[in-house]
């Protein structure tokens, strides 16, 4: 079989995995909201055949108390993140900055920030109501708090009522560094945390997760050495990182176990909202289970 030929079967066969993206003129139906989702709970999620496929021996560790099930938190605000790192451009942990001290608070609340902000909106995408960041180092802010030192010595009770939430988040950045050795280039995101009940302080989920992404280019001769060693350089990129940042708290967040009692509770709070506008509209959740998987098209 010619290369070309062989490569237009692979698209086709591709495509076809893709679940019919593709949109024909026979299709062009009155397709209704509020249906069950494919793979809800788990699209996303990493399996044992990608980690070996991208050489990610990292791993995810989420544990859910009791006391979550039994009463899972409706609004929950992400709280500032500390940063134990340099805050030192490292690589193959080697500085290879000299920030001083003003410098490393600055990049040290960037990195912190910036995931951050990747676990605000994977919460945010679930069934949690989640605090507005800029409301929440407003009001921090007013009483004081200057540091994760400051933080640390806020009760979470009193965390909630200065935020009127149910639960808080926190969260440390253990790592943020690349490595670079000629033909295998790579970054480590790794962050630890834990959200607390804001009404008996109890840890309702505590979590640590490491992303090591890794691009490795094995090379035969020396000319091979040279071009392979130049594309892994350029795989150091701001973008690379970001996908790290993002994949972390993917995987931590698509672990936290969804609440049927949670979804039915924002229904009660809209049938409330419908009643005070006169509205006699009667109310259902939407549907939260996965239907079977569809066979390949």
């Amino acid at each position: 079989m010619k290369p070309i030929a062989a490569l237009a079967m692979i698209s086709i066969w591709l495509a076809g995995l893709a679940g019919c993206a593709t949109v024909s003129p026979q299709a062009a139906d009155q397709r209704p909201f509020f249906q069950p989702e494919y793979a809800r709970a788990n699209h996303g999620r990493k399996t044992w055949f990608d980690r070996l496929f991208e050489l990610d021996p990292s791993e995810i560790n989420v544990k859910v108390a009791p006391e979550y099930t039994a009463n899972p938190p409706a609004k929950v605000a992400v709280l500032p993140f500390t940063d134990q790192g340099s805050a030192q451009f490292i690589v193959d942990k080697v500085p290879l900055t000299f920030r001083d001290k003003k410098e490393r608070a600055q990049w040290a609340w960037t990195d912190s920030q910036r995931l951050r902000r990747y676990m605000q909106g994977y919460l945010a995408g679930r069934e949690f109501l989640v605090e507005n960041l800029t409301v929440i180092d407003t009001v921090l802010s007013a009483h004081g708090i200057k540091d994760g030192k400051d933080l640390a010595a806020v009760p979470p009770q009193q965390l909630g009522q200065w935020l009127g939430v149910d639960a808080v988040m926190y969260g440390t950045v253990l790592h943020y560094e690349s490595y670079y050795a000629f033909l295998i280039a790579g970054q480590q995101v790794s962050i630890e945390g834990r959200i607390v009940s804001t009404h008996d302080g109890a840890t309702l989920v505590s979590y640590d997760a490491s992303r090591e992404r890794t691009n490795l280019m094995p090379a035969i001769d020396p000319l091979d050495m040279v071009l392979n060693s130049a594309q892994t350089l350029l795989d150091l990129r701001d973008i690379q990182i970001a996908r790290s940042e993002d994949e972390a708290c993917r995987e931590i967040v698509i672990r936290i176990p969804a609440s049927k009692h949670l979804n039915e509770q924002l229904v009660h709070e809209a049938s409330d909202m419908m009643a005070a506008q006169s509205s006699d509209l009667p109310l259902q959740p939407p549907p939260v289970a996965d239907p079977p998987a569809p066979p390949h098209s």
